[in-house]
């Protein structure tokens, strides 16, 4: 598996043929997003830091937001041969990781990463599969893009394959 191995690092994407098998660490509050085409076999993950990048002053790396990185990485997969028609979303992440007194839970910056996320998705026309973002918990999540399994481990929660 090593040398299949490609690593997406913070704010970072990347799209692969069977066999790789794409891997990011250590997801707080930002989202994995995993996009899958099975008839060709290739896979797609972007490490998404925050929502909007309409929001932000300065717009460096599109990979950092959920509505410039997903496009990125669909394009991406279509010069693999993907199909957007045929892509299937598994998204990971967007926790809580730390509680602030003042702060209003409904607008952790986690929760509205996993919205924004959604909401890209929908606009772009690809269905969400596996949703298992919020919690209070950190995640690294592995996709194996010969079978478009995604493996999440947690930190106390185990590791699930979905």
């Amino acid at each position: 598996m090593s040398s299949n191995l490609i690593k997406v690092g913070m704010a970072d994407l990347n799209a692969a043929k069977s066999p790789a098998v794409l891997i990011t660490y250590g997801l707080g509050s930002c989202v994995g997003v995993t996009l899958y085409d099975e008839k060709v076999r290739v896979g797609g993950l972007a490490h998404i830091m925050l929502p909007d990048s309409k929001a932000a002053k300065e717009v460096g790396n599109p990979a950092k937001f959920a509505d410039t990185a997903i496009p990125i990485l669909i394009e991406k997969m279509g010069e693999l041969g993907a199909s957007k028609s045929r892509m299937v979303a598994k998204i990971a992440g967007g926790a809580q990781m730390f509680t602030f007194s003042k702060q209003d839970p409904k607008k952790s910056i986690g929760q509205r990463n996993a919205e924004a996320v959604r909401e890209k998705l929908k606009d772009e026309g690809i269905p969400i599969v596996v949703d298992e973002t919020g919690g209070n918990f950190g995640r690294t999540i592995i996709l194996h893009t010969d079978t478009g399994v995604l493996e999440i481990k947690t930190i106390g929660h185990g590791v699930k394959e979905l």
